[in-house]
């Protein structure tokens, strides 16, 4: 991962004006505020305001204010993003609004955006409350062999949507019928880990970050990851690729885009406070709490992975039948 150093941010930031204007010290941007396309507790909530915690302790951005805006599978608050054009704007978003606009659950993509940056990389977890009898991953595949209609997994995105996905993924992995699946949705990650919790769904598919501190808290239990290697955050969480289901692998990016119109230098002032933001401690101590593996490609780099991605994911979900 390309590393900028602050002081190549701060030759950016001095050509700038208004909330992009640099104070004294190392500050990058005076302001930003961070569209959530979902409620709280999910995933993009917890990155958006990880990053800002990230940004205004280290002194690269001088305030950070947050607004939850859900509905329409997030394309409410693309459309927003869009119809304002607010240069102090930036949303956050992961590998749904690929998955959301092939489907057509709305009509715009990455492409009626600025993209920004992919920042972040977060695994998927199957995860079960720890008072399951549920005990391990090979538990809920022998569960799921003997009587499909008698395993519920929910998550925090619609049918056919992320979660569905690797949850559908995994079994298939795992020699199941992915297609079989009792998929329950939930708006956002939140209340999809609320019923797991009240036992409303047997299991959840969710990204490793959003279970990791209540796995540590011994509130739930995760059954395995989708990375082939052990992930440091989680060193006692089994692979899924070791577990039972060979050859699943998969991460769910998270980034920032911003309005479609604002200028080259408002967005070298973001990529430059987000690179900057690499190097503190301020970021290594919330990056490691959450699990999030580190990646940074911005600008036309973010385009082209946005752009590969499409491609997988198209052929990834016309595979398991859900175009």
């Amino acid at each position: 991962m390309t590393k900028l150093k602050t002081i190549a941010a701060l030759t950016a930031a001095t050509m700038l004006a208004g909330p992009f204007a640099h104070a004294e010290g190392h500050q990058v941007v005076d302001e930003i505020h961070f569209l959530i396309p979902g409620g709280a507790g999910g995933g993009w909530d917890g990155t958006a305001r990880g990053t800002g915690q990230a940004l205004t302790e280290a002194g690269l951005v001088g305030s950070a204010t947050y607004e939850n805006m859900s509905g329409g599978g997030g394309g409410k608050a693309i459309a927003h993003l869009i119809e304002t054009g607010d240069p102090g704007m930036m949303m956050v978003n992961s590998t749904p609004i690929v998955i959301r606009s092939l489907q057509g659950v709305f009509p715009q993509s990455f492409r009626d955006l600025t993209p920004v940056a992919g920042t972040i990389g977060d695994y998927a977890t199957l995860v079960v409350n720890t008072d399951s009898e549920i005990g391990s991953f090979q538990d809920l595949a022998d569960r799921y062999a003997a009587d499909t209609g008698s395993v519920t997994i929910g998550g925090g995105s619609v049918q056919g949507g992320m979660d569905h996905i690797v949850a559908a993924l995994i079994m298939q992995n795992a020699g199941a019928d992915p297609t079989d699946i009792r998929y329950i949705p939930y708006d956002t990650g939140g209340p999809a880990m609320a019923g797991l919790l009240s036992g409303e769904i047997q299991a959840l598919s969710t990204g490793l970050s959003e279970a990791i501190e209540l796995a540590r808290q011994g509130e739930v239990r995760i059954l395995c990851v989708t990375s082939t290697e052990t992930v440091p955050a989680a060193e006692e969480v089994p692979t899924c690729d070791a577990a039972g289901a060979p050859g699943t692998d998969f991460v769910n990016w998270r980034g920032f885009f911003a309005a479609p119109g604002i200028s080259d230098e408002q967005v070298t002032a973001y990529q430059d406070a987000l690179a900057a933001m690499y190097d503190t401690d301020e970021w290594e101590e919330i990056r490691a709490r959450n699990g999030w593996v580190e990646i940074f490609n911005p600008g036309d780099e973010f385009v082209t992975f946005l752009e590969a991605q499409e491609q997988q994911i198209g052929d990834l979900m016309r595979q398991l039948g859900f175009l």
